[in-house]
């Protein structure tokens, strides 16, 4: 019986495997725009897609990379064993290009190209071009570890270096070598094309330049009344962008502009003030990862006027706006980054590197002369580092682990990343698990780790262990709520500022919020104080004013708001449905007044899932 069963579960497990076959949709031409530069090396490209089994591609951005090889595969005789799979970092720019490739084609999208992202599949079974999100083919790998749906991958902007795509461009190392017809394309605008092709056997690399026309380089840092530069810590670029547009509106009659911003909360007061200016026949957009597919359309449909597109990081790579002659640049980005002294990751707004600012700038200069305006000066451009640090570098390598495990891609340490992490870092990640209680050790006869039903959750919520672990405890005793403010709270700096000349004064201020017996209970206090403030002025300005008054970082509540806003999103996403307040139990509704006190059923709530993680301090 028990062989039965096991025949039985053979047989099962071999019917799932997805079949290799040749795709029955293809194009009925193959058209490359003369217009675009990569087409000017079409044929260098073709011949190295025929002649080597992986190929590196540097495009500057508006080279037409993305659209465009995945026509020299097919030019090159690719998508007959297999569909032809391209990688996205976003959906956003899955979808969109899909949707341009189908354009090209001159045939409706869902016919030889398709696309996958989360939720939304659109990949008839005949497509020869499959666009996806890297997460998406990570997914794919646990049913179909060879990948057989495909005959050649694309990992496009492979530069962004993600955790997706390092886990990506592992498995490919390792697949390259036992698939000896699979064809491997990495492209990216900015990349370290060396180690990319060190990695890969030094494989050939071929450049391909972008940008048409010349563009105008105009620094304008933040500058105080006094003359002054700005601190960081004031928030001014929304202002400043603003002005910025004001200014090119003013003096200039035609072209788009795109203005980036690190966050959407920041997209949303810019465009709140760059309405307040009312600019005849000027469309004011929104674009970022989240936003709905008719919303994406608006941006990159054509439009009576001009149209100014306030986005966040999206559009420095993945997406091409068309008709965008200026550009305005805060040089900011959320950027997520591990503290190894309070073992936790933050998300906070930080300065982008010189690669992701020359993207940016490349956006404009496309269609006919542009102007980028840096709302920084250039000894501060010149002094950040080239290339942004690959995600694993400056990740809590518990979180990589957790994921690992999920995606089940083995021993991290002999996992062949681009960049592997240090001993130590992974060693102290595995401690951070069982300490948790996400992982435990498997009883087969090799060493080897397994999640546990908590680590199941934890892997699903995309935020660092600790919170993860945190907020599945909070959700447990009924302070979900409360306990993602003080989470959020904990992934930024503190929000409290406290001079050196007026120490005196702030800690006056504090004190307001201060609870004497838990830093808990006083970020929630903090939390309250600028909501009922924000819901009684409504005002930017004086709810600046109020940070001020209360020694308190206007810019890292403003981060807080949006992480917390973030992380509640993905939430519920992920089945995390109550947000309501706390609950008192039946026969305590007298306690209400005292929640918060020491013993009060609030604080033994709290205190319970936080645990000794540690909070930051005022310094």
């Amino acid at each position: 019986m028990q062989k039965d069963a096991s025949q039985f579960h053979k047989k099962t497990r071999s019917a799932r495997k997805p079949l290799a076959r040749p795709p029955e949709n293809r194009p009925a031409q193959l058209n490359f725009p003369q217009d675009l530069p990569i087409t000017a090396r079409k044929d260098a490209i073709i011949k190295a897609i025929q002649t080597s089994r992986v190929v590196i591609i540097s495009g500057e951005t508006g080279s037409g990379k993305t659209t465009q090889i995945p026509k020299c595969c097919l030019a090159a005789g690719c998508g007959n064993r297999g569909m032809i799979g391209c990688t996205q970092p976003r959906r956003i720019a899955a979808i969109n290009v899909a949707k341009r490739m189908a354009f090209e084609f001159k045939e409706s999208l869902g016919h030889s190209v398709g696309y996958k992202i989360r939720f939304d599949d659109k990949t008839p079974a005949g497509a020869c071009i499959k666009v996806m999100t890297d997460g998406i083919l990570l997914a794919e790998t646990q049913q179909d570890p060879l990948l057989k749906r495909y005959d050649t991958i694309i990992v496009d902007e492979a530069h962004e270096r993600s955790l997706n795509i390092d886990f990506t461009l592992g498995i490919l190392r390792r697949l390259i070598k036992k698939r000896k017809h699979l064809k491997l394309i990495i492209t990216s605008a900015t990349i370290d094309t060396r180690k990319f092709s060190e990695a890969f056997d030094n494989a050939p690399i071929i450049e391909v330049s972008g940008r048409m026309f010349p563009v105008e380089m105009i620094y304008r840092p933040i500058l105080e009344d006094t003359g002054e530069k700005q601190n960081p810590e004031d928030q001014g670029y929304v202002e400043a962008a603003a002005d910025a547009a004001h200014s090119l509106l003013t003096r200039t009659r035609s072209g788009d502009m795109l203005i980036f911003m690190p966050t959407e909360q920041d997209i949303g007061e810019t465009m709140e003030l760059l309405r307040g200016r009312q600019h005849p026949g000027v469309t004011i957009l929104p674009l970022f990862a989240r936003l709905s597919a008719g919303e994406q359309a608006k941006v990159f449909s054509r439009a009576p006027g001009r149209k100014i597109i306030v986005s966040t990081n999206v559009a420095e790579t993945s997406l091409t706006i068309p008709g965008i002659r200026y550009v305005i640049d805060t040089g900011l980005a959320r950027i997520p980054s591990y503290s190894p002294r309070t073992r936790t990751t933050s998300l906070p707004v930080r300065p982008i590197s010189q690669s992701s600012a020359n993207q940016r700038m490349g956006r404009c200069g496309r269609v006919e002369n542009g102007i980028c305006i840096r709302l920084y000066d250039e000894d501060d451009f010149n002094g950040r580092p080239f290339f942004t640090a690959p995600e694993i570098l400056r990740s809590n390598l518990a979180e990589v682990i957790l994921r690992m495990i999920s995606l089940k891609l083995g021993d991290v340490q002999g996992f062949p990343f681009i960049d592997p992490p240090a001993p130590k870092s992974i060693r102290d990640g595995f401690d951070t698990l069982v300490e948790l209680g996400a992982v435990k050790v498997s009883d087969k006869p090799k060493k080897s780790f397994e999640l546990t039903d908590v680590g199941q959750i934890m892997s699903r919520i995309p935020v660092d262990p600790k919170l993860s672990r945190i907020l599945i405890a909070a959700k447990d005793n009924h302070c979900l709520a409360e306990a993602l403010v003080i989470a959020t709270a904990l992934s930024i700096s503190d929000v409290r500022q406290r001079p050196a000349d007026k120490a005196a004064a702030a800690d006056q201020k504090h004190a307001r919020f201060k609870d004497p017996s838990s830093d808990f209970i006083t970020l929630l206090n903090i939390w309250d104080a600028y909501q009922a403030e924000e819901k009684k002025s409504r005002s930017r300005t004086r709810l600046r004013q109020f940070c001020m008054d209360h020694f308190l970082s206007f810019k890292r509540i403003r981060e807080w708001l949006d992480i917390h806003s973030q992380i509640r999103r993905q939430l519920k996403e992920h089945g995390f449905s109550n947000f309501s307040p706390f609950t008192f139990l039946p026969g305590t509704d007298h306690l209400k007044s005292k929640a918060k006190d020491i013993g009060g059923p609030l604080y033994i709530a709290l205190h319970k899932p936080f645990g000794r993680i540690p909070v930051p301090h005022c310094p």
